[in-house]
């Protein structure tokens, strides 16, 4: 299948680790130019060096100035592509999260991306082709009772997303917001690992994961792989229909909540 995405530049938010390094990596096999990106020096450095391609961008996203930096970084590329990756679950709860606890969730979780479709729509809008592609949870519409400020945040992710595909859709500019649930990630595994290994559900990954997801039909938890091969189908032509959606990824867990 050819994503036809070799002329194309990508710009993945966070994309010095975790999920948005997988999804840098996903497209770079693409052929795509991938402008990786982290908040502090030498994180991008290191990201493209592990990868062994790419383009190192830094710029703190969470303020103006850290954007108009990421921005000015980025004026030799014609970014096509912006996948705002980038977000945070700090922890809280309504007792204890501060109002300023609920404004840096929205800096950190709904700002960042607003600032970077600023600096790259106009652009996108001027060739007719572009793909936004957002980063939510399946909290985006069935949020916990814990952490509200960082679920309310991505809720204000999703409605941003359908928003700006309603202003774009006669632009050639694709908006899409994608939501996992529980990801596979070296941390997830190394904390459910220990507990159960306290539970006695086991020793191994392998023994622990049905326990993990017994609430999930399928039997397991995503993997990061699964979320960077769905993201890059959308930033393809073949995904030129599919707009202002989200897209969850989880197992079919919210399909089965009664």
């Amino acid at each position: 299948m050819d994503l036809q995405l070799a002329n194309r530049t990508a710009l993945v938010t966070g994309s010095h680790r975790g999920t948005g390094l997988v999804i840098a990596k996903a497209l770079l096999d693409e052929g795509a130019t991938v402008l990786l990106h982290g908040l502090k020096e030498h994180q991008a450095e290191n990201a493209v060096a592990h990868l062994g391609g790419g383009i190192a961008i830094t710029g703190d996203i969470t303020t103006d100035e850290g954007a108009n930096d990421v921005s000015e970084q980025c004026a030799d590329h014609c970014v096509d592509i912006l996948v705002n990756n980038y977000g945070t679950a700090d922890s809280g709860s309504w007792s204890k999260s501060s109002s300023a606890d609920w404004v840096n969730a929205y800096q950190k979780n709904v700002l960042t991306a607003l600032r970077m479709v600023q600096c790259f729509l106009p652009n996108m809008k001027n060739q007719s082709w572009g793909r936004v592609i957002n980063l939510g949870t399946i909290g985006s519409t069935r949020p916990n009772s814990r952490m509200p400020a960082y679920y309310a945040s991505k809720g204000a992710l999703a409605t941003m997303t359908v928003s700006l595909a309603k202003e774009v859709a006669a632009n050639g500019v694709r908006v899409n917001l994608v939501s996992p649930g529980l990801i596979l990630t070296p941390e997830v595994e190394e904390a459910y690992l220990a507990k159960g290994q306290r539970e006695g559900w086991g020793d191994t990954w392998e023994q622990i994961e049905p326990h993990v997801a017994r609430d999930i039909p399928i039997g397991r938890i995503a993997r990061r792989e699964e979320v960077a091969a769905l993201v890059v189908f959308l930033c393809s032509h073949l995904a030129d229909a599919i707009h202002g959606q989200t897209i969850r990824l989880d197992g079919s867990t919210l399909s089965h909540e009664p």
